[in-house]
């Protein structure tokens, strides 16, 4: 009976990844005129390597040679080889092609030379049938039958010993099979006929940890999943074909802590990672598959594309472009892409065109380098150069969170600082002009411990601490009202960092102590530039315009600190008499006008007219007892009151006062209408809290 042809059962495709790198997980190896996709999750039914040879039912012996398949690691030299048995012959042994990328999922490597392979010897374990030992055929041709009991020695154990429990788990172990050599640890390795076994079956519990010679996985005598790493991997890949990746993780976890130096199980979970997002750490496993099989192409063109999500450009090309093999021609075009807006965007920062360094940075991120915290670092400091500090936080706290650099790019730089700086040294920014000074000058400290040698890194560190010791002084100035001197110490900080709205706020309100209000504007604008919804701001600079009497400035700014601030009183009031002020300077009457108060309630058609002929505008709720509409909003007009100080809010019960609502024509309730000098101006029909807030807004000004 002649040994079982090998058979090709792939464990995962992959589909789910992404289609950029896609080529990186799967390629195309022609067999026999049919492409057949070789993911690197496989299992190879190759025949065991020491199959029996029984012989023939008919008379006499008839020895057939079964020829070992062999694959080529990635890592072996030209001259690996491969060959099939058909129809009971011996197949010639081609020369596999070098550009070939090598499956890395458990096949049987090989390194030989031409001549070597020509003498390689067939080696073969007796039968399962009892009492039966059919004899083995060396090169010779001479037959012998083995003792019982005696292993034979080649690839699977070679010094005739029996295989101890992790002496498979080496990815580098080199044996020899007849006159070749053997590479292992690159996942599980053959799979023979449903009669091969161990060529010694030393007790129900013997079983070898990172090498599988014949039958199913987990199905062998005495052999547990738990402690089987390639039952482990089928159970990865089984959960990552359905997207479960934190289970497909957990057991490639248990099969590397099996056997650490199986170079496929990390290149299998770096996939896991890629499908939690966790690139960096897909990275370090791709690392550590190359450290473990340097030739690994597959793990170099996944590593690859993985850098350049990342923003490393530089790396990323060395792993793309692996000498002795062909790129991908659209993560070939992605890298170029990157490269060129990465370089447009590093001389645009370096003579502060911060629009151009924006535009730039947006198109690397948009080309490929969307994982890259540095490139979302830079776009956050070119938002923040254009005075957008609000949209710089924004963009801050979108940096994706990854771990530390890859051990082997830790020393990557991007605008001349190391990698894991920069961004530290954008929030250092960001927080000065937040006017965070302490978390400032913790993020800059930690940018000087990765990159202690950075001239711009030192030049900022050393500008924190003086910012801050100026901003201290200032204070203690301003507590002990000597506030010419605490202008002084303010300004010395902008002078160092003219992008701190603190400090422009601080330097207003000694400004506004020292009566001299235009200049306590244009600080309060300057900070307003670079915080928009600086509060404090905000409230001197209407302070100031009403020391200036510039009143419609004054209500402008006030009203804005009302919608921030909507039950501050203090805000309130001081809007009400900047917009009674600003009534007297446009000539109006502004004569028994109070701050504050409750909504008026009316009864008389003549006293409803004179309320409503009041100066300012007048916000009439016209209502019934027995509407629950009118119930609950009224509460709400109560708050309006509060808010509005300058509005007249008045209710009229039209059953109580039938002559009004006949006189105003209402029929529905809740109505609300509004009034200025006795016209009304606008009717809502029970419009919702918002609508009506809106309005009321409106015609307070």
């Amino acid at each position: 009976m002649s040994s079982q042809s090998g058979k090709t059962k792939p464990e995962l495709g992959l589909s789910s990844l992404s289609d950029r790198l896609r080529n990186t997980l799967t390629y195309d190896e022609v067999d026999g005129g049919v492409n057949v996709n070789k993911p690197d999750f496989r299992e190879l039914d190759l025949g065991s390597p020491v199959s029996p040879l029984r012989p023939r039912t008919g008379g006499g012996l008839t020895a057939t040679t079964t020829t070992t398949t062999t694959t080529s690691s990635s890592s072996s030299s030209s001259g690996s080889v491969s060959g099939r048995t058909s129809g009971g012959h011996n197949s010639n042994l081609p020369r596999k092609s070098d550009s070939n990328p090598s499956s890395h999922s458990g096949e049987l490597s090989a390194e030989s030379s031409p001549s070597a392979a020509r003498n390689l010897k067939s080696v073969h374990t007796r039968s399962d049938s009892a009492g039966s030992h059919p004899p083995i055929y060396s090169g010779s041709g001479s037959v012998t039958s083995p003792a019982v009991n005696v292993l034979p020695t080649g690839n699977i154990c070679p010094s005739g010993r029996i295989l101890k429990t992790g002496m498979a788990s080496r990815s580098t172990k080199t044996d020899v099979l007849g006159s070749g050599s053997v590479n292992y640890g690159h996942g599980s390795i053959m799979r023979g006929g449903n009669a091969s076994k161990p060529a010694l079956d030393n007790g129900p519990t013997s079983s070898t940890r990172g090498l599988m010679v014949g039958g199913e996985p987990g199905k062998r005598t005495g052999v547990s999943s738990s402690s089987d790493p390639e039952e482990l991997k089928k159970m990865g890949n089984d959960n990552y074909r359905k997207g479960h990746f934190a289970e497909a993780l957990s057991f490639y976890d248990k099969a590397i802590a099996i056997s650490p130096g199986n170079a496929a199980y990390h290149f299998n979970r770096a996939a896991a990672l890629m499908g939690l997002k966790r690139l960096v750490e897909a990275a370090r496993e791709c690392e550590e598959a190359i450290r473990l099989d340097p030739g690994y192409v597959r793990a170099h063109h996944r590593l690859g594309s993985l850098l350049l999500s990342l923003g490393q450009t530089e790396n990323a090309r060395k792993h793309i472009c692996f000498p002795g093999h062909q790129p991908d021609p659209l993560e070939v075009q992605k890298l170029q892409s990157v490269e060129k807006h990465l370089s447009k965007c590093t001389d645009s920062r370096r003579v502060g065109d911060w629009r151009s360094t924006l535009r730039e940075v947006d198109a690397a991120i948009a080309s490929g380098a969307d994982a890259s915290p540095q490139l979302y670092s830079c776009r956050a400091e070119a938002l923040l150069k254009l005075y957008q500090l609000d949209d710089a936080i924004s963009a801050l706290s979108n940096i994706p969170r990854y771990a530390s650099a890859t051990s082997s790019h830790s020393q990557s730089k991007i605008f001349g600082m190391l990698f894991e700086a920069y961004p530290y040294f954008v929030r250092t920014q960001i927080e000065l002009a937040w006017g965070r000074f302490d978390s400032a000058l913790t993020a800059i400290e930690k940018a000087g411990e990765v990159d202690p040698r950075n001239v711009e890194i030192s030049i900022l560190l050393n500008n924190v601490r003086l910012v801050g010791r100026a901003r201290a002084r200032g204070n203690d100035l301003f507590k002990s009202e000597r506030f010419t001197e605490a202008c002084s110490a303010y300004g010395e900080g902008l002078r160092l960092d003219p992008s701190n709205s603190v400090l422009y706020c601080n330097r207003a309100a000694c400004w506004f102590k020292l009566g001299q209000w235009q200049r306590s504007v244009d600080d309060c604008n300057q900070a307003l530039r670079i915080q928009p919804n600086y509060t404090k701001a905000l409230l001197r600079r209407a302070a100031s315009n009403s020391k200036l009497e510039r009143w419609s400035e004054a209500v402008r700014d006030y009203e804005a600190l009302r919608r921030e601030l909507p039950d501050d009183n203090e805000v309130a009031e001081s809007l009400f008499h900047a917009q009674v002020a600003l009534r007297k300077s446009r000539g109006e009457e502004v004569h028994n006008m109070k701050f504050g108060g409750e909504v008026e309630s009316v009864s008389g058609l003549e006293q409803f007219r004179a309320a409503v002929s009041s100066p300012g505008a007048s916000v009439v709720h016209f209502k019934t007892g027995s509407s629950v509409e009118c119930k609950q909003i009224s509460p709400f007009l109560d708050t309006l009151c509060t808010r509005y100080p300058s509005i007249n809010f008045l209710k009229v019960d039209i059953e109580e006062s039938a002559a009004i609502a006949h006189a105003e024509n209402v029929r529905i309730v809740p109505t609300f209408k509004i009034y200025r000098k006795g016209a009304r101006v606008k009717e809502m029909i029970c419009p919702s809290p918002e609508v009506l807030e809106s309005s009321v807004r409106h015609y307070s000004i």
